[in-house]
């Protein structure tokens, strides 16, 4: 109990420590500067991500105040920065400008944002640009049901492949009329179906990228492989044909009856697990694992965590199949050989699956808040739940179903309700895994939380989306924050308020600092000027992206020590 409480709080301190990650492309740096004025009207404008970016489905407009097009020529990569986009413009005369982005991360997710600048020298007042709709995401029904069936039917077919030919070969020579063939036609199903399954999230992923139908295939083929998401699922589907050559291969010149497996038996079986461990690497390179620092830890953690899945997963099904299909007087003794052993690899796959996702979430999470506080954090809670549960019932197995069937041979009046008891038992872990894997794939659409949320201490409150008016105590002080209308590019007016037993307290001094969340975009800081006693204003579009924004403010009454008032803003579009 000492260890195990030991190990929770490591974790739990490891959690809080900030974790450095990208979640997707992340807008690094602006040329122009966000909600600044240039003097000089710019020939283009240059946007650098935190990594490649690929221009053939980017998207990058720029308007003027009267909504019309700036731009002379559609973004490209700028010389020898794959990070870089440049898009030029036309000659721009005085005044304000949106730009508006839109670019797919290396994840295969759209990212999209917005902020202004201006042209000066007097580019008068900013005014209330529209932003595009913002709201586009990569967890729609459809791309969401396409990647769970990927995973799940990848996954089992390769736990399928190693119950078949590691676990549960001794039973055809132990257990007189048992067949091994019914795995080997689950594992081919669940690989037909992976190798179906791929190519149709590829195309349907595709076409939310390029904003095309999907039925719209003589556009979308052609760039499927042009974004790194694309290029490596297409890679997987690869990988999995070549792991069902490989497969079928082994178990056609497999000999179960034999207890020593010949020289082709053990080189066409080492060709299958080859095949069946690369395609268990590629989706990291293509999701969260293959943007996460330090990228060497996360793309094995990642590779290792679907493995124990897929073997504990596999195996399940591969006990169902063996319930459904060996005959009824053959049925315990088959069990009674396969669940034993099946267990040991199942412990081990545990345990390798609880050590594999807490190094994930390490990585992923930069503070242990972020598991209630965040989207990814819920989806991550619903994920741990589900598998807590499937564990709840491994357990029961474990520690009532394995010792019957062990002792069937000698009890016989045992077997019967113990081969029951196993079917509900594993059919429920089976459908709690299947739940865990849905709610896997909805977190892969989501971007993990921003190693920004790290930095920020103390909120005193989260507000947001919409108008903000939050009323904060400090010791005798109150300060009330508003924010109108809390808009990403265009003009809000910040306001605080300050008084002190029911008082205004004139000539304070109010500083604040805008940090974008989301974005690593660096900090924004003014000086408010006192409209009236108590009462400190400033108006600027300084919420330049739609998200989430650090709002703080540092208010120093006269002859008083200055305090800190922190807010998490969601700025809307």
């Amino acid at each position: 109990m000492r260890r195990g409480l030991l190990l929770a709080l490591v974790a739990a301190v490891a959690l809080a420590v900030p974790a450095a990650a990208w979640a997707h492309a992340a807008l690094l740096h602006t040329e122009p500067v966000a909600s600044r004025v240039v003097n000089t009207p710019p020939a283009e404008v240059r946007l650098t991500y935190s990594e490649p970016i690929e221009p053939r489905f980017a998207i990058v407009s720029v308007t003027d105040a009267a909504g019309r097009s700036v731009t002379a020529g559609l973004p490209q990569r700028a010389p020898g920065e794959p990070q870089t986009l440049v898009t030029p413009l036309k000659r721009v005369p005085e005044g304000w400008y949106l730009v508006f982005w839109r670019v797919i991360s290396a994840d295969g997710h759209p990212v999209r944002g917005a902020f202004t600048f201006a042209v000066g020298p007097n580019p008068g007042p900013p005014p209330q640009f529209r932003v595009p709709s913002l709201s586009e995401t990569a967890h729609t029904p459809q791309l969401l049901t396409a990647r769970w069936v990927v995973f799940l039917s990848f996954l089992a077919a390769l736990g399928l492949f190693v119950l078949r030919m590691l676990i549960a070969r001794p039973v055809a020579r132990r257990v007189a009329g048992t067949s091994l063939h019914p795995l080997s036609v689950a594992m081919a199903v669940a690989l037909l179906v992976a190798l179906v399954a791929t190519p149709v999230y590829v195309l349907l992923a595709t076409a939310q990228f390029s904003l095309r139908s999907v039925f719209d295939l003589g556009a979308i083929v052609p760039v499927a492989r042009a974004s790194s998401f694309g290029r490596i699922y297409l890679d997987l589907e690869l990988v999995l044909a070549l792991f069902a050559v490989a497969a079928a291969a082994a178990i056609a010149v497999d000999r179960p009856m034999r207890p020593q497996r010949s020289v082709a038996e053990l080189l066409s079986l080492g060709a299958a697990l080859a095949a069946g461990a690369s395609a268990l690497a590629l989706p990291g390179l293509a999701g969260h694992a293959g943007q996460l620092s330090p990228r060497g830890l996360a793309l094995p953690l990642d590779a290792v965590h679907l493995a124990a899945v897929a073997i504990w997963l596999g195996g399940l099904i591969g006990i169902l199949v063996f319930w459904l299909t060996v005959r009824r007087e053959g049925r315990v003794g088959a069990l009674s050989v396969v669940v034993p052993r099946f267990s040991a690899v199942a412990f081990c796959s545990v345990l390798v699956l609880i050590g594999t996702g807490t190094g994930q979430a390490l990585l992923e999470l930069p503070t242990l808040a972020s598991l209630w506080e965040t989207n990814y954090g819920k989806a991550l809670l619903v994920k741990i739940v589900l598998l807590a549960a499937a564990l709840v019932l491994a357990a029961v197995n474990l520690a009532r179903t394995k010792p019957r069937l062990q002792a069937a041979s000698v009890q016989p009046s045992v077997a019967a309700g113990a081969a029951v008891l196993l079917r509900r038992l594993v059919s429920g872990e089976v459908l709690l895994i299947v739940g865990a894997l849905f709610a896997a794939a909805v977190l892969t659409s989501l971007p993990p939380p921003a190693s920004a949320l790290a930095k920020v201490k103390n909120i005193a409150a989260r507000v947001g989306p919409g108008p903000v008016s939050q009323v904060v105590t400090r010791g005798p002080y109150k300060v009330r924050v508003t924010v109108s209308p809390n808009r990403a590019a265009v003009n809000n007016t910040f306001t605080v308020t300050v008084t002190k037993n029911g008082k205004p307290v004139p000539e304070a001094q109010v500083i604040t600092q805008f940090a974008m969340l989301d974005m690593e975009m660096g900090t924004q800081s003014y000086k408010f000027r006192q409209l009236r006693p108590g009462s400190f204003s400033k108006s600027a579009p300084a919420l330049v992206m739609v998200g989430h924004w650090a709002l703080q403010f540092e208010v120093t009454p006269p002859g008083s020590a200055p305090f800190v008032i922190t807010l998490l803003d969601k700025a809307g579009g």
